[in-house]
């Protein structure tokens, strides 16, 4: 195994055991070593979030979608950070809808995304296609107790 590769797994390692800083530092390593590849990137950014640490999470979320156009994840990711934001009073919500708009083009069911989507859609005032979304997700999953509360507050408050 190169020691890139090593670096890496033992920084998701770390990741996936809570120590969020001990795995940045073993996939900056890695990084050192090999910097064309989408997986480290991701890892981080996931690192980076966990920790809230939003703007780095967003650039290495950014930087694995660079090396990798079809990271379903990274976009979901991306585009999640910027929903939940407080520190941010104005996110840029077509950003938001475009990143999810790519990551149901890759996985038309992922049921994160569509219920993102939806509650994009509402921020944006878009209440008839917020509810598009939640019934694809519905369909998908009946027993969506999210989504179908947010679908009875959309049609009960805004329609």
């Amino acid at each position: 195994m190169t020691d890139y590769k090593k670096y890496l797994d033992d920084g998701i390692f770390d990741i996936r055991d809570g120590n969020f800083a001990e795995g940045i530092k073993k996939i900056n390593q890695s990084l050192e070593i090999k910097k064309d590849w989408e997986i480290p990137y991701f890892y981080r950014a996931a690192a980076y979030q966990a920790l809230q640490e939003f703007d780095n999470a967003i650039l290495d979320y950014t930087k694995a979608i660079q090396l990798n156009s079809q990271m379903t994840d990274a976009y979901y990711n991306r585009a999640y950070i910027s929903l939940i934001r407080k520190d941010i009073p104005n996110p840029n919500i077509e950003k938001v809808v475009s990143d999810l708009e790519k990551a149901l083009e890759l996985d038309p069911k992922f049921l994160d995304a569509l219920y993102a989507m939806a509650a994009a859609q509402k921020k944006l005032g878009n209440y008839h296609k917020a509810l598009e979304y939640l019934e694809k997700l519905i369909q998908i999953e009946p027993d969506a107790v999210n989504a179908k509360a947010l679908k009875k507050l959309i049609i009960q408050k805004y329609i």
